[in-house]
């Protein structure tokens, strides 16, 4: 068994809301620096960038999973994580043909670019990203599911875009892995949140929009960082495992 620290939900410059020290090179080295093994690259409703990171971290001992931050019919993020660029690619397509054709508003949105490994410049995404698809969540996570990926709603206590403030509740009819929740939680909310939550594995996760704020505090036993071994670490099986280093609730407001 090998131990992971990982960060699975990093955007890069493809999400308009990421920081312009997004690029591939500079996640690759903070990552490293925090000590942080695994990472997934998950930029709202799109994938270009993934290929980039993985090219940047080439020989080095960083896995880079390709992943997507969907957002749903319901307004729900959920992480979509997979093993190849295949698998990415083949969800990426229907999430594109799931996509409204409305053009991203730079000035009140932000840009979303797509670069190299380098972080040099090759196109802007004029497509807006951060929308929502017509892909219900129960229809995405089969569509993950089928193709070999993990569907993990994301920050399920946030306000904005979180499973449970807006749906009220985590669907019963859809089996996930685990779910994600925020750096922070309201301590407000926090009762309501983790009595839903308990019965699920969690990951917490930095959703990093800047450097600063990688966590790494996902703590993985696996014999190699695939979507499978994963699955079996986050159920505790078959002599794989997984731990949050911290959990902490704080007043800040999500």
């Amino acid at each position: 068994m090998k131990t992971y620290f990982a960060e699975l939900h990093v955007h890069t410059v493809l999400s308009p809301c990421g920081d312009i020290e997004m690029i591939p090179p500079l996640i690759v080295e903070e990552a490293m620096n925090r000590g942080i093994n695994l990472i997934a690259i998950t930029d709202h409703n799109a994938s270009a960038n993934v290929c980039a990171v993985q090219r940047a971290a080439k020989g080095l001992d960083l896995v880079v999973l390709p992943g997507i931050e969907l957002q749903t019919r319901e307004e729900v993020h959920a992480l979509c994580l997979f093993d190849t660029l295949k698998q990415v690619e083949i969800f990426q397509a229907r999430v594109d043909a799931a996509l409204p054709a409305v053009k991203n508003n730079v000035d009140f949105f932000g840009e979303q670019f797509v670069v190299d490994e380098t972080g040099e410049f090759l196109r802007r995404e004029e497509r807006l990203l951060l929308t929502s698809t017509s892909l219900t969540l129960k229809d995405a996570w089969q569509q993950v599911n089928d193709l070999g990926g993990m569907l993990i709603p994301a920050h399920v206590d946030r306000k904005a875009f979180g499973l449970i403030p807006v749906l009220g509740f985590v669907p019963t009819d859809v089996p996930f892995d685990a779910l994600e929740i925020s750096r922070f939680l309201r301590t407000d909310e926090s009762p309501r949140i983790l009595a839903q939550v308990s019965a699920y594995p969690l990951i917490q996760s930095g959703d990093v929009h800047y450097l600063r704020e990688f966590l790494g505090i996902n703590e993985f036993h696996l014999e190699s960082p695939t979507i499978a071994e994963i699955r079996l670490a986050l159920h505790q099986r078959e002599g794989r495992s997984h731990r949050l280093h911290a959990l902490e609730l704080t007043t800040c407001v999500v």
